[in-house]
C-alpha cells in the first residue's frame, strides 16, 4: 500500500510540473520607453491601468494620498546623465517616480525608493525632489493612463502624464551647454580636432561667429570639396554681417554642391542668397 500511495504521489507530482501554463493579458500592461536628452537619456518604466467605468480621480486614485503613478510594480525613472527638476540637480541613476493627486495642484515626487507601491511603503526623508503641477482638465477622456516625453528640446523636455480628462506635467532639463563647452574645450587641445562639429555648435548656438569662421577655414582644409562646411561658413558671415563675403563663399558652396550632384545643399545656398537680398 505504502509503495502504491508513493507511486500515485509521484505520478502526481509529475502531470503538475507538466501542466500548461496559462497565460492571460495584463490588466494594466507595462510599457518601457527611451528618450534621449542631452548627451544622455532619460527610461521611463510604468503600468497602464484602464478606466473600466470608474471615476479616477479623487475616487479610483484618492486625493492628497502617494499614489505610485501607474498600477503593478513601482514606476521608475532611469537617467543616464545627471538632470535638473524643479531647479534641483539629480545625479545619473535610476529612481522612483510618484505622485500625491490633488483636486488643484499634484505634488510630483522623486525618489530613491523604486519599489513603491502603496503609501505605506512611502518614506519621505528618501524623496530627492519634489515639485507642484497644475493639473489641466482636459475636453476628452484617456481611457488609458500614459505617460511621455514631450516639446523635446536639445536641454529639456516635459513629462506628460494622462488619465480621464486630467493632464499633468513636470519639465526635466539638462545643462547641455556647459558639458559640450567644456567638451570642446579639452578636444580642441588635442592632436584630432573636430573644426567643423565645433564651429556648427557656436554657429547654432550663438558663440563666437569670428571663432566659428576661422574653425570652418580649418574643416575646409581638411576637406577642400565639403561643400557643405562652405555653407555653414556662409550663414556665419552672414550673422556677421558679412554679407557680399557670405554670397562669396556660398556660390563656392554651390559649384561644389553641383559638382557632387547635391539638389538639396544647391536650394540651401540659393535660399541663403535670397534671404540676403
Amino acid at each position: 500500500m505504502k509503495r502504491l500511495l508513493l507511486v500515485l504521489s509521484c505520478v502526481g507530482v509529475f502531470a503538475a510540473a507538466n501542466a500548461q501554463q496559462l497565460k492571460t493579458p495584463q490588466p494594466s500592461t507595462t510599457q518601457t520607453i527611451k528618450q534621449d536628452l542631452g548627451l544622455g537619456n532619460i527610461e521611463l518604466s510604468y503600468s497602464r491601468p484602464n478606466m473600466k467605468g470608474r471615476k479616477i480621480f479623487g475616487d479610483l486614485v484618492p486625493f492628497g494620498k502617494v499614489w505610485r503613478t501607474g498600477a503593478n510594480s513601482a514606476t521608475t525613472l532611469t537617467f543616464t546623465d545627471e538632470v535638473i527638476i524643479g531647479g534641483t540637480k539629480v545625479p545619473a541613476g535610476k529612481y522612483g517616480l510618484l505622485s500625491i493627486p490633488d483636486a488643484n495642484e499634484w505634488t510630483i515626487i522623486i525618489t530613491k525608493q523604486t519599489d513603491v507601491t502603496s503609501p505605506a511603503a512611502y518614506k519621505q526623508d528618501m524623496d530627492v525632489v519634489r515639485v507642484k503641477a497644475k493639473p489641466m482638465a482636459l475636453p476628452w477622456s484617456f481611457e488609458t493612463f500614459g505617460i511621455s516625453f514631450e516639446n523635446i528640446k536639445d536641454n529639456s523636455c516635459d513629462v506628460m502624464m494622462a488619465w480621464d480628462k486630467t493632464l499633468v506635467s513636470f519639465a526635466i532639463t539638462t545643462d547641455v551647454d556647459g558639458k559640450v563647452m567644456k567638451q570642446i574645450d579639452g578636444i580642441m587641445k588635442g592632436d584630432s580636432k573636430p573644426y567643423f562639429a565645433a564651429a556648427a555648435y557656436y554657429l547654432e548656438n550663438g558663440k563666437d561667429l569670428n571663432q566659428a569662421v576661422a574653425w570652418f577655414d580649418k574643416a575646409i582644409e581638411q576637406n577642400p570639396k565639403a561643400f557643405w562646411v562652405y555653407y555653414q561658413k556662409a550663414r556665419a558671415l552672414a550673422k556677421l554681417g558679412k554679407k557680399a563675403d557670405a554670397i562669396a563663399v556660398s556660390n563656392k558652396s554651390i559649384e561644389l554642391a553641383k559638382e557632387a550632384k547635391n539638389d538639396d545643399y544647391v536650394a540651401l545656398n540659393e535660399k541663403l542668397q535670397k534671404d540676403l537680398k
